[in-house]
C-alpha cells in the first residue's frame, strides 16, 4: 500500500448522465512543499498513470517533477489526484461498476471539489498528459479562475473520430478476450509508439530465450505488466473516459466554449503523435487566438510518437522553462 496516499470522501454527487453517488472516495498525493506554503501545481495523470508522479523510486514523471527539475519540488507544492475508479488505492469497493455513468467532465468536477475541500483556490498551473490533458481542458472551462496556466501535453479537448475508433476496438478486446487487459494493452502500445520508434529500439532482433522477436516479447511484457496492475473494471473506466472528452458538450461551439477560458493555454504536441495528432492542436491554437484566449502551441520533435511526452524530458524542460 502506498503510504503517501491520502483520501477524501465527497458526498452526494450526481454525474452528468444522472447517476447519484451518496459518497465517492478520492485518493491523492502531495509532493514538494507543504500545502499553502508555495505555488501549487496540479498534475493530471494519463490513462494508465496514477498519483505517484514524483515518488523517489516509482514516480512515473520524476524526470520532470522532482528536486531541482522543471517542476522543482523545492519551490512548488505538487498535487496529483487519482481518477476515480482507476484502482490505485487498492480498494475494490472504490472501483466503478457502471463505467458509463461517468464522463471526463465528472472527473474534472470532482477534482475541483477535492481542491475546494483542501482549500486550494489558486493553482500556478495544471500540467497534464494525454487523458489527463483532456480533464485539464474541462477544468479550465469549469473553474476559469482556478489556474494561471493550463498545459495539456499530447492531448486534446475532444475525442476525435480516430480516438473513438481506437477506444471501440479496446472495448471489444476488453469484452471478448480471454486476457482482456493484457491484450488491450498490447494493441494500445501500437498507437502510443511509431514504426520508427520500434525500428530504433528493436531493429528486427530476436529474443533467443523465448524464440520470438524482441518486439513481440516487449509487447507481451507490457500486456503482462498492466494485467498485474489494473483490474478489468478500472481499465474499462479509464478507456471509457477517454471516449467522453468533449468540452463543447451541451455548451455550443468550440469558439463559444473557449471564450470562458481565462488561463493561459500552452498546448504541447508531438510531431509524430498519431494518437492525439498535432494537426488538431494547431487548429485549436488558431481558434483560441481568434477568440482572444491567451494561447501558445509548442511541439516536441520525437520518433517515439504519443509516448514522447514520457521520453523527451529535455525538450519538455526547454519548452516549459519560462512557466516554471
Amino acid at each position: 500500500m502506498n503510504k503517501s496516499l491520502q483520501h477524501k470522501t465527497l458526498k452526494d454527487y450526481t454525474t452528468l448522465v444522472g447517476v447519484h453517488y451518496s459518497s465517492l472516495e478520492l485518493s491523492y498525493e502531495i509532493f514538494g512543499q507543504p500545502l499553502h506554503t508555495a505555488p501549487i501545481v496540479l498534475v493530471n495523470h494519463a490513462l494508465t498513470g496514477n498519483s505517484d508522479v514524483a515518488g523517489e523510486h516509482t514516480g512515473w514523471w520524476k524526470g520532470i517533477v522532482s528536486k531541482g527539475n522543471l517542476v522543482d519540488t523545492d519551490r512548488y507544492t505538487v498535487i496529483s489526484i487519482n481518477i476515480p475508479g482507476n484502482g490505485y488505492d487498492n480498494k475494490p469497493e472504490n472501483l466503478i461498476d457502471d463505467v458509463k455513468s461517468f464522463t471526463a467532465r465528472d472527473v474534472a468536477q470532482l477534482f475541483g471539489m477535492l481542491l475546494e475541500e483542501l482549500e486550494v483556490h489558486k493553482l500556478h498551473a495544471i500540467l497534464a498528459g494525454s487523458l489527463g490533458g483532456g480533464i485539464a481542458w474541462e477544468m479550465a472551462v469549469l473553474f476559469p479562475n482556478l489556474m494561471e496556466y493550463v498545459i495539456p501535453i499530447a492531448s486534446d479537448w475532444k475525442a476525435t473520430d480516430w480516438i473513438l475508433a481506437h477506444n471501440k476496438v479496446q472495448e471489444q478486446i476488453l469484452t471478448n478476450s480471454k486476457k482482456p487487459v493484457h491484450d488491450a494493452r498490447m494493441m494500445a502500445m501500437l498507437f502510443y509508439r511509431t514504426a520508427a520508434s520500434f525500428k530504433e529500439k528493436f531493429n528486427r532482433t530476436q529474443n533467443d530465450a523465448l524464440g520470438i522477436s524482441n518486439v513481440e516479447s516487449w509487447l507481451l511484457h507490457h500486456g503482462y505488466k498492466l494485467e498485474q496492475r489494473f483490474e478489468l473494471k478500472a481499465y474499462k473506466m479509464v478507456n471509457h473516459l477517454l471516449s467522453t472528452l468533449d468540452i463543447t458538450e451541451g455548451r455550443g461551439t468550440f469558439e463559444e466554449t473557449a471564450i470562458k477560458i481565462k488561463a493561459k493555454v500552452i498546448q504541447i504536441g508531438i510531431d509524430s503523435d498519431f494518437f492525439f495528432v498535432p494537426e488538431e492542436n494547431r487548429e485549436t491554437h488558431e481558434i483560441l487566438q481568434k477568440v482572444g484566449v491567451d494561447s501558445v502551441y509548442k511541439e516536441i520533435v520525437s520518433i517515439h510518437g504519443h509516448d514522447g511526452f514520457l521520453v523527451e524530458d529535455n525538450q519538455l524542460r526547454e519548452l516549459l522553462k519560462e512557466v516554471f
